[in-house]
């Protein structure tokens, strides 16, 4: 996730050739100037900045107010590791030009890294909203919610990290640290009803969903059953029981589940989920008529929800009408390139209509997700089994 050295010198690189072109071309100072210049660009290109950093010294000796060299002489300090040395000549760079947002991005950094905790956030809060290059944002970032989260302050973190996760959507190092401070905000919540309400609806639900975390399917049935005998209007309470009755291998569990999302969906007419949930029920049981007014419901709910595209799309293909379902099947693999199922369901559909080698792309796809997620899935169980053992 660190830019290196290279990135943050171009970073500068313009404004410093722009300082370039400001030298004369005559007169003795103007042509130790231009020699120093010269010289501090060969060291950069041979990745010699020691050597770089006193060729920008013998510049500022000459020219002492240029900003851009001074940028560059506190970005080689930075990356030098002499924090000091880069932050003094960096505030001097953002008192000229308060405005110049990658400098003030480097000397908040530059501040981090020598304790000047509350410098660092005031300095990286106020650049972050004015970055513009996406990799200085991504770093200014991430070193913003690291001292949000040194500070507990989560929902600060959090709001940063959900910017950039609009910027850079698949980045694992963004993704990792959003998964850890969305987990510790729900920690922080669970325990606060915990305090506030130990006895409540609230925390019985809390623990079902804890339970569930931990593959404990029947306490957390146990658990989200009290709940409800506490107070059965809490919303998603109906919705999250079935969804734990659904995944019980016990037929009985799977009819209770049913009779739960309808009265999720009874409880709130706009649960889409639950229509979702229900219009799968029916298709499993071939009741094509309710499956395609669940579906279709959903669809209407929800129109760029892949699952209610995907199951709408295979009643329409259930009921012999492909010209219906390819749309849907086809909008369900835009939305979700991921789902394997919406590779198959579209791949079969592909081959009926005669389409072949749409089909064979299709399945071929579906084959490589198949076995990818199953790698997945095999890799997590393995790390929750490490943990249970590291635990005991």
């Amino acid at each position: 996730m660190a830019m290196t050295r290279r990135a943050w010198i171009s970073v500068f690189a313009a404004s410093f050739l722009f300082s370039l072109l400001s030298f004369g071309q005559s007169g003795s100072k103007d042509q130790q100037l231009l020699l120093h210049s010269r010289r501090a660009q060969e060291f950069l290109q041979e990745n010699r900045p020691d050597q770089a950093i006193g060729e920008f010294r013998a510049i500022l000796d000459l020219k002492p107010n240029d900003t851009a060299v001074r940028a560059n002489l506190g970005t080689l300090l930075y990356f030098e590791g002499r924090y000091k040395d880069a932050a003094a000549e960096l505030r001097t760079v953002v008192k000229t030009q308060p405005t110049l947002w990658k400098a003030v991005t480097l000397l908040g950094m530059s501040e981090r890294r020598m304790g000047d905790l509350s410098g660092a956030r005031s300095d990286l809060e106020t650049a972050f909203p004015k970055l513009t290059d996406p990799k200085v944002r991504i770093q200014a970032g991430m070193e913003l919610v690291e001292l949000y989260y040194s500070s507990r302050d989560l929902d600060k973190a959090a709001d940063v990290l959900s910017a950039l996760r609009k910027l850079k959507p698949g980045d694992p190092a963004i993704l990792y640290t959003a998964h850890r401070i969305y987990a510790e905000q729900a920690d922080e919540a669970a325990l606060d009803v915990a305090m506030m309400a130990p006895k409540s609806a609230w925390m019985q639900q809390i623990l079902g969903e804890e339970m569930m975390t931990q593959g404990d399917t029947q306490s957390a049935i146990t658990h989200y059953r009290q709940a409800l005998s506490l107070d059965d209007h809490l919303p998603g309470l109906y919705f999250e029981l079935g969804e734990v009755l659904n995944s019980s291998s016990l037929p009985a569990d799977k009819e209770e589940a049913e009779k739960d999302y309808a009265a999720a969906l009874a409880q709130n007419p706009f649960d889409e989920k639950a229509e979702c949930r229900l219009g799968r029920i029916a298709l499993g049981r071939s009741d094509l008529k309710s499956a395609l007014a669940y579906y279709s419901a959903a669809v209407r709910l929800q129109p760029e929800d892949w699952e209610a595209n995907l199951g709408l799309g295979k009643v329409l293909s259930a009921m012999e009408d492909p010209a219906k379902a390819r749309p849907l099947l086809e909008k369900a693999v835009q939305i979700d390139p991921s789902d394997p199922a919406a590779h198959y369901q579209l791949g079969t559909l592909y081959r009926r209509m005669g389409r072949m080698e749409d089909a064979r792309r299709e399945f071929a796809q579906f084959e490589s997700l198949k076995k990818t997620k199953e790698e997945l899935k095999d890799l997590y169980k393995a790390m929750r089994l490490q943990g249970k053992q590291e635990d005991e």
